[in-house]
């Protein structure tokens, strides 16, 4: 759909230029949701070791925890999402958010591999259904003209989340152990609870509802060339995101650590300043790209980090991995601050929860190999090569944005 389209659309919804109670709270209902996401994400990550010890699991079936985990979140973000399309955000959120915290509180009475396997396959589903839902809730609720700095404030729960746990996992878990790490995660029911309370369906939704297209909400997503281009456009965007972020932030730290002994590319210190680099390039993201435009905004950051992942791989001082390191997360990940706002301005009211959790899900699917295919190049062809994979993705970004996305800053939901 055209800007002029949108416009011209008798339905759609003319935000105001204040920023209400209502749209504040939405924010924060999104924020938390995502940010349980990054906190448990994490967690799992350091408790695999005494899960393992405890359960007697394989390598291959501890790995498989994490992958349960993604899977479920790509199957419960297509079902949730749809379901939000159809009957409403604010009540689908919550059940998401009640799914994820009764089942990774029952992964504390896990006896053995399958249950526990069982228990993360199902915390996934509503932990994936919760992103998408979210964004689109902000989107809806907030002015056009403010709708990018809402989507980077729900991007930077991810970074609380991911800090929490970094700062709770070593505190804790040695007091409590993984089982009360787990039981820990039923706390985000209280949020369910202050969510379905406290938020109120957008306006624009509520219009829409009561004019419910025929066609699935995954049809919509390519139900003409058009729209199909739109699709593919954000699938592209969406998993060089995530392949950037693992393939640098999980694969480069590694490399630099075992190859040329930088302990610091390790270390605590290290994780905290790249995680603020990041959480200001999500922040600075909204706020630029409300200013200036989407496409221009996600351009910079493009050719920000394509630049920054050469110049870091190319650093031998210790202080200088630390500030490359903030300045690198800050174009990597910082794009993170816009998605949500431009997935919402391009599908319409009737798709818009399914199109962030589908194209997103996509994109993480894409970028949780991010780590075994650059780790694989550098092995076999080098270093360098491998680094010139990840610029080069930034290239195919820029492309794809060039060509498939349109601008949308400004425009009415539709």
């Amino acid at each position: 759909m055209s800007d002029h389209q949108a416009t011209l659309d008798p339905i759609a919804i003319a935000s105001p230029a204040a920023v209400d109670g209502k749209a504040r709270k939405a924010v924060w209902g999104a924020a938390i949701g995502y940010a349980m996401d990054g906190f448990d994400l994490l967690i799992l990550g350091f408790m695999l070791k005494a899960i393992s010890a405890e359960l007697h699991l394989s390598p291959g079936q501890a790995a498989s925890l994490v992958t349960a985990t993604l899977v479920g979140a790509v199957l419960g973000g297509i079902g949730f999402g749809m379901l939000s399309d159809r009957i409403g955000r604010v009540r689908v959120l919550t059940w998401t958010i009640v799914l994820f915290a009764v089942f990774t509180g029952l992964c504390a009475l896990a006896q053995g591999y399958w249950d526990l396997l069982l228990y993360r396959t199902i915390a996934g589903l509503g932990l994936g259904g919760e992103f998408g839902i979210g964004m689109a809730l902000v989107a809806e609720a907030w002015p056009a003209s403010k709708r990018a700095r809402a989507s980077s404030y729900v991007g930077l729960g991810w970074q609380a989340g991911v800090l929490a746990a970094a700062i709770a996992t070593p505190l804790l878990l040695p007091a409590i152990g993984w089982r009360g790490m787990f039981a820990i995660g039923i706390l985000p029911a209280l949020a369910a609870y202050f969510i379905r309370h406290s938020l109120h369906e957008p306006e624009v939704f509520v219009a829409r509802s009561k004019d419910k297209p025929r066609e699935s909400a995954l049809r919509l997503l390519v139900k003409d060339r058009d729209t199909a281009k739109l699709s593919l456009g954000m699938v592209i965007l969406c998993s060089v995101q995530n392949f950037g972020y693992y393939g640098v932030m999980i694969w480069l730290p590694n490399y630099l650590s075992t190859r040329f002994g930088f302990a610091l590319t390790q270390s605590a210190v290290w994780a905290a300043v790249t995680i603020a680099g990041m959480a200001l390039g999500i922040f600075a993201f909204g706020h630029i790209a409300d200013r200036i435009g989407r496409r221009p905004t996600f351009f910079g950051y493009m050719v920000g980090a394509a630049v920054m992942v050469v110049v870091y791989s190319r650093l031998t001082d210790p202080f200088e991995l630390l500030i490359a390191g903030a300045v690198m997360g800050f174009f990597v990940n910082g794009m993170l601050g816009g998605y949500g706002a431009l997935i919402s301005e391009l599908f319409p009211t009737a798709a818009r929860a399914t199109a962030q959790n589908v194209l997103f899900n996509i994109g993480r699917g894409v970028g949780g190999f991010g780590p075994v295919v650059v780790g694989t190049i550098a092995a076999t062809h080098g270093f360098q090569m491998a680094i010139a994979l990840l610029a080069a993705l930034y290239v195919l970004d820029i492309v794809a944005m060039w060509f498939l996305i349109p601008e949308r800053r400004g425009a009415e939901l539709a």
